[in-house]
């Protein structure tokens, strides 16, 4: 029996077994189970030499956004109009069948936008050339899912589904758990809150299942046994995610206000250039990006062209974005605008900027 075979068996039965207390154990095995074989089933892909050219596109900018869609929803649309880039849209389905990347440029930040061909149900298996656009989605900031505002509903937990299948998770965090492998003294086991889906049995017996015996386990949130596999497995992706719904013009006022409503979500008609300002300010928002601010000795500040770093980032970050080897000869730094008590503050490379601060680095 082949890999996509024992998949499908396992899957069969997580559906046919009932949910409730006393099958949550049973239905834990199956999943840990379930997640080895589809990474063996990844990972094996990769082994063979595979005939057909890649997506493998250079990730340049500041950031690269990655849309993913069912066939004929208006991405390539979408990249002509955001983008120089010109991109093959017609009627019919397919009309995309490699990567076509395009940039455009929001508050300073240059972002990349890849035009994906559209994947078909079973993508996660290999359907349609489904492995290389979803290997692709693994290395985006953000995902923005394309969708038609006039087809059924079905459209999104289907998309979602085809990534969570291959280890993508969309708009949710990292689990808050310590997993620590270590050379013997067995499995240490610690939760510091209460646990209703995943007991001490069942954790050893998933990381007995994937041959480890000897580790530190830390749970600090109540998690599932999905949670637990993403932590023990190491190879998740935690992307952000914006549901973009095509094609508003075909559709009643009502429905729309229904979509708008949703979390995470932006309606738009690519043809009639409808929304669009909103969607690139959604993505900017969504990809947590600032502007920063250099300045010289006795000069004003360069307001023309700014630094795009990261919400969180330090002193030490924006040293790095000016040059590698600043922090070598970094002194201190004077910071001016909302990160300060005073302006200019003499500051560390540990002091955190925010966004449109200037910053005058003194070097020894």
């Amino acid at each position: 029996m082949g890999i996509l075979e024992k998949i499908q068996d396992i899957e069969r039965e997580i559906q046919r077994t009932q949910k409730n207390k006393a099958t949550e154990y049973h239905l834990g095995l199956l999943k840990a189970k379930l997640a080895k074989y589809r990474v063996q089933l990844i990972e094996g892909s990769k082994t063979k030499s595979e005939k057909g050219e890649g997506f493998d596109v250079m990730k340049s900018g500041d950031a690269r956004v990655v849309m993913i869609g069912f066939p004929s929803v208006g991405k390539s649309t979408l990249l002509s109009k955001l983008t120089p880039q010109e991109s093959v849209a017609a009627a019919y389905e397919f009309t995309t069948l490699t990567c076509v990347p395009g940039k455009f440029t929001y508050k300073g930040a240059t972002i990349q936008l890849l035009d994906l061909p559209g994947i078909i149900q079973g993508a996660s298996q290999g359907k349609g050339r489904g492995k290389q656009v979803i290997a692709v989605a693994r290395t985006a900031d953000i995902v923005l899912m394309m969708l038609d505002a006039t087809k059924s509903a079905t459209q999104r937990p289907q998309l979602e589904a085809e990534l969570e299948a291959v280890g993508i998770r969309l708009n949710q965090s990292f689990p808050n758990v310590s997993f620590k492998i270590k050379k013997a003294g067995g499995i240490s086991f610690n939760a510091t809150v209460k646990l209703n889906y995943i007991d001490q049995k069942m954790v050893h017996n998933i990381l007995h299942d994937y041959k480890i015996f000897n580790a530190d386990i830390v749970i600090r949130e109540d998690i599932n046994v999905d949670q637990f596999l993403d932590v023990v497995l190491g190879n998740r992706r935690y992307i952000q995610c914006i549901y973009c719904y095509n094609k508003i013009d075909q559709i009643t006022m009502e429905e729309i206000d229904r979509l708008a409503h949703q979390p995470h979500t932006v309606v738009v008609s690519c043809e009639d250039d409808l929304n669009m300002d909103f969607l690139v300010e959604t993505i900017w928002k969504k990809l947590n990006l600032m502007r920063v601010y250099t300045k010289k000795r006795g000069e004003f500040p360069d307001f023309e062209d700014g630094l795009i770093v990261r919400q969180g980032a330090t002193v030490e970050h924006v040293c790095h974005a000016i040059h590698r080897s600043l922090v070598d000869t970094f002194r201190y730094a004077l910071v001016w605008g909302t990160s300060t008590k005073h302006n200019p503050q003499r500051v560390g490379l540990g002091h955190l900027v925010h966004d449109e601060d200037v910053v005058q680095v003194v070097k020894k």
